[in-house]
């Protein structure tokens, strides 16, 4: 194994996470060709192949199954030496990876990641944002961002003060040409925009009030799975759209859109910062949190 280093192993543990070697070369930050350059140095110096590559895909051989059984397990242990060693420096330096969805690094990104940049800028800040709730761990993340309910039960949790609600929106141009809804039942009447999650499902619109749980199915005139498209047609008009309260907060304030039935969209869960409990996190990682904390505490005072 003369010559290759960790960041050959990264490479081939990468792809066989991501499935492609594009999506592991974006998860590392490099170019395809890099990437597949580190693999293919690799599989020269262990003189087997260990991806089966098409035009159309990418999978293990059974050798490269073998492989990364065994060599995932000592590189995490090797990665975690290094960060037990980078935690004894007094200046945060290196990289965090953080994982969240789209709404939630929206709120995050002012108040938490930028200030920690400010305070630390040896740190490069990585996050990336995807609708899906991923594994860290296993996908190489240092933390996680989601609501309250979302996060699993072995991880540490810190809430950051900012309680998810969901806020059922129209222009007032709508609202004007077809009535407005008062109560969930009447949205059957109405032109709504559906939401495609990430596992392919539609969202139900979930609504409660007095004890009193509804999920709602709508129709209307689109699907869509990205919350600032949806924003965007229902700005223009199209009908009601279904929001995380962050997303059309300022909307809202500023009467582009109007808010109806509010009385029917509660708080849910705070959203919370994650990570993995470990014996030597970083210096990084350490003032992270630390700020996370901060900020919870500053925004419940």
């Amino acid at each position: 194994m003369n010559g290759v280093g960790l960041g050959e192993f990264d490479a081939a543990l990468a792809v066989a996470r991501e499935g492609s070697f594009r999506g592991a070369a974006r998860a590392l930050g490099l170019s395809t060709t890099a990437l597949s350059n580190a693999v293919a140095k690799l599989e020269t110096r262990v003189g087997v192949r260990l991806f089966n590559r098409t035009t159309r895909s990418v999978s293990l051989t059974d050798a490269g199954r073998a492989f990364v059984e065994q060599a995932g397990p000592a590189l995490r242990d090797l990665h975690g030496a290094m960060e037990a060693v980078r935690a004894q420096q007094a200046t945060p330096s290196g990289t965090l990876r953080i994982n969240a969805f789209a709404s939630g690094a929206r709120e995050i990104m002012a108040p938490l990641v930028l200030e920690f940049l400010r305070r630390h800028p040896a740190v490069h800040v990585d996050l990336v944002t995807e609708g899906r709730l991923v594994d860290i761990v296993a996908d190489g993340f240092d933390l996680g961002v989601r609501r309250a309910d979302l996060v699993p039960a072995d991880m540490i949790a810190v809430p950051l003060g900012r309680p998810q609600r969901h806020a059922v929106v129209a222009s007032p141009a709508y609202f004007s040409q077809h009535g407005t809804p008062r109560a969930p039942m009447d949205l059957g009447r109405h032109r709504c925009l559906r939401t495609r999650l990430p596992d392919g499902a539609l969202l139900r619109w979930h609504f409660e009030k007095r004890g009193e749980t509804l999920l709602v199915d709508v129709n209307g005139p689109i699907t869509l799975d990205e919350a600032s498209l949806a924003r965007m047609a229902v700005l223009q008009g199209v009908g009601i759209g279904f929001f995380l309260e962050q997303d059309v907060r300022n909307d809202i304030a500023a009467g582009r859109l109007v808010r109806v039935l509010d009385d029917w969209t509660p708080p849910i869960a705070d959203l919370c910062l994650y990570y993995p409990g470990r014996r030597n996190p970083s210096a990084a990682l350490k003032e992270f949190v630390g700020l996370a904390r901060e900020l919870g505490r500053t925004a419940r005072s």
